[in-house]
């Protein structure tokens, strides 16, 4: 994003950390809320959240981020309530998440203890090595992951320690449950639900908000 702070920065009449927040606190199943973020960036996203604060419905605490997507989940882990049962990881960088899609998510986790939005792939995808083409996985099976992936928590913890023992680090919440042997359910979500990392990404985002405002406005 050439040092543009994407979570920061304006899509549609507010923020990407707005857009988020929002969805969030229209589910009724989400009872408060974490933002990590790195260290230097706890007061701008403080008064970032302040600004809507009247609108959230949920609390909300900020807390630093680590070295890696895992350090800092970990760290987002250690800001929850001691009472928390479960557990729904989200890219800040996906802000068109969809309030039903979180709730069908945290839904099928209450069920089955672990589960992750995704989408089917639409394209045909090469396995390749050194520029040559090795394998053509089956379409049917391959799906395209998101978030937020919802965890009970107690399993969720468990996994954090099993990785951490293995001097493991993953880039994927899922990959914990699945090296604990947790089975995860993939959950059907929106192919709307992009993560925003180019300049181009986010124009694709402004054109998905505009399509969704006419069409609540068309009813």
């Amino acid at each position: 994003m050439g040092g543009i702070h994407k979570i920061l920065h304006s899509l549609g009449d507010t923020t990407v950390l707005h857009q988020v927040l929002r969805s969030f606190c229209q589910c009724e199943s989400i009872a408060g809320l974490v933002v990590i973020c790195r260290k230097q960036d706890i007061d701008e996203f403080q008064r970032s959240i302040a600004e809507i604060e009247d609108e959230l419905h949920q609390p909300v605490t900020v807390t630093a981020g680590g070295e890696t997507r895992q350090q800092s989940v970990q760290n987002g882990v250690s800001a929850l309530p001691f009472d928390a049962a479960y557990i729904a990881v989200h890219d800040g960088a996906r802000p068109l998440i969809r309030p039903a899609d979180i709730e069908h998510v945290i839904a099928d986790a209450r069920i089955s203890g672990a589960a992750t939005l995704g989408v089917p792939v639409k394209d045909t995808i090469k396995l390749v090595q050194d520029g040559i083409i090795k394998e053509t996985p089956e379409r049917a099976l391959l799906w395209q992951t998101q978030t937020p992936q919802v965890f009970r928590l107690n399993l969720y913890r468990q996994a954090m320690q099993l990785a951490a023992e293995q001097g493991k680090d993953y880039t994927d919440d899922c990959q914990l449950m699945e090296a604990l042997g947790v089975p995860v359910t993939m959950t059907e979500g929106a192919y709307s639900n992009i993560k925003l990392t180019t300049p181009d990404d986010f124009a694709v985002a402004e054109a998905l908000l505009r399509l969704n405002e006419e069409e609540e406005s068309n009813g």
